[in-house]
């Protein structure tokens, strides 16, 4: 099975495909969609669109996973961020790909095992996790990553829980 994640931004916008073989993660390709700063907000993110659009298209991914939005002081930016995702959103459904979302602490717990992890652990876990030679940067990448192993590792959970028997 093909994971996405996506790490969702307006400046910068991490995506990562892994394949998920059993209990075996693949990286398949990673990166980040960047925009200027200072270009119109509806051009930067028709280029968000177009850009997603065309990874969706080259991957094929099965499933997709957005990190949430959590509480941001800085309320333009939220809305930035929030148009991004959405536009991103957009393309996924588009094609009919389920997608699912998960919290910051919870795409730590499930790379890490803890919630509260610091970035860092994050990151070298999804390093040693997918057997990559140096962590992804920038930090916008693993963040999509470790994203996309969160779903996995859940996607691996439900498969359980839905074969087990039902008295």
């Amino acid at each position: 099975m093909r994971v996405l994640g996506i790490d969702p931004g307006i400046a910068i916008m991490g995506f990562g495909f892994i394949d998920k073989s059993g209990h075996k993660l693949a990286p398949v390709q990673y990166g980040c969609i960047q925009t200027e700063a200072g270009t119109p907000q509806e051009i930067r993110l028709k280029q968000i669109y177009e850009s997603s659009c065309e990874l969706l298209d080259r991957y094929k991914p099965d499933t997709v996973a957005v990190e949430k939005l959590f509480f941001n002081k800085n309320v333009t930016n939220a809305f930035s961020v929030g148009q991004a995702r959405g536009v991103f959103m957009l393309a996924a459904a588009q094609r009919g790909l389920p997608i699912s979302e998960y919290t910051p602490m919870q795409v730590k717990q499930a790379v890490v095992g803890y919630g509260g992890a610091e970035k860092k652990q994050v990151q070298e876990m999804v390093k040693m996790l997918l057997k990559l030679t140096a962590i992804p940067k920038p930090d916008d990448v693993a963040d999509a990553l470790a994203v996309a192993i969160c779903h996995a590792h859940s996607l691996g959970m439900n498969e359980r829980m839905n074969g087990a028997k039902r008295i």
